[in-house]
């Protein structure tokens, strides 16, 4: 939300339940709806994102939502080490999963924010868990 201030927009919250959008962005009247996610997985040298929605409650009922266009307007992803993205919908391609750090959405990259706390313990878990083949640690709530 602290990137989305900075580029000028107003911030509104969802009331109550909203599984599509964090928050709503208000960039000189424009309306956009914004899904914000987060990462600590990286592996071969890109931050492997989860984009879809898979409940996250102990009631979940195993519906997992992808990400559309029809969903939010915007993808905004802060990985572990502060790297940021600010993805028009249209143009993610992946509706479970992206790979973030290479070039296919380099032009959507923005200023970095800060890393997570554990940033570094996070890296050197995910080499590790990767060799092994297990999973890493994934990351936390903006």
């Amino acid at each position: 939300m602290e990137w989305l201030v900075s580029a000028g927009a107003a911030l509104y919250l969802p009331f109550g339940h909203s599984p599509d959008v964090d928050v709503v962005a208000d960039f000189d009247g424009q309306l956009v709806r914004v899904q914000v996610k987060t990462c600590g997985y990286f592996v071969r040298g890109r931050w492997h994102v989860s984009i879809d929605t898979r409940g996250g409650n102990q009631s979940w009922t195993g519906i997992v939502k992808h990400f559309t266009p029809q969903r939010a307007d915007y993808l905004f992803v802060h990985v572990a080490d502060g790297r940021r993205w600010f993805i028009p919908a249209t143009e993610v391609t992946g509706g479970t999963a992206i790979n973030l750090g290479g070039p296919k959405y380099a032009a959507f990259e923005v200023e970095p924010g800060r890393p997570f706390e554990a940033a570094s313990a996070l890296a050197s878990l995910n080499s590790t868990a990767a060799r092994r083949g297990s999973r890493a640690v994934k990351g936390t709530a903006l």
